[in-house]
């Protein structure tokens, strides 16, 4: 004898319970459907409605964003692969290239710091010698000027674009 399944309403949650839920504005959710990554959700009297489905499916997208992925590569993630691609096989593909992009930035931090404790000692009178000191491709060492050069992976051109980068975000 076959076991009946118990059939029950669906329940929908408005926009602003979903979002609340997740941490999230109700825009951000609005926005996630008009870039794809959420599907056209139900409308009841012009309001959004959601229902477990889309709930799990915010569930992916909000984990994708903790660990790193660009909401591109989560629109990727969902729409990037033959729909029979099992999800196993989707994440794999992502995380080894998420993974990839992590190590460079790790390996960007560590040069960051290590310059950093460089110029920590520097013993400059002047900002005038630290700049001099730069311009040829030197950070302070603990005797001001008498410094070693810059690693080759990192040249004055790249440092100054990274220092205007952050001085625009500090506005």
């Amino acid at each position: 004898m076959k076991r009946q399944e118990k059939t029950s309403p669906v329940r929908w949650l408005t926009i602003s319970s979903v979002a609340s839920r997740f941490g999230l504005r109700p825009s951000a959710l609005r926005y996630y459907e008009q870039i794809g990554i959420l599907p056209e959700t139900v409308r009841i009297g012009g309001q959004r409605r959601y229902d477990a489905t889309l709930l799990r499916r915010l569930a992916v997208i909000q984990r994708a964003r903790h660990v790193g992925f660009s909401l591109e590569e989560i629109a990727q993630l969902f729409s990037g692969f033959a729909p029979s691609t099992p999800a196993s096989k989707r994440w794999r593909e992502l995380a080894n290239s998420k993974l990839v992009e992590l190590d460079r930035a790790a390996e960007n931090i560590s040069e960051m710091q290590n310059l950093l404790r460089r110029m920590a000692r520097c013993d400059c009178d002047a900002l005038d010698e630290c700049g001099e000191g730069f311009m040829k491709g030197c950070v302070p060492a603990a005797s001001g000027l008498k410094v070693a050069p810059l690693p080759a992976a990192t040249s004055t051109k790249r440092i100054r674009l990274r220092a205007a980068r952050q001085a625009a975000a500090a506005r």
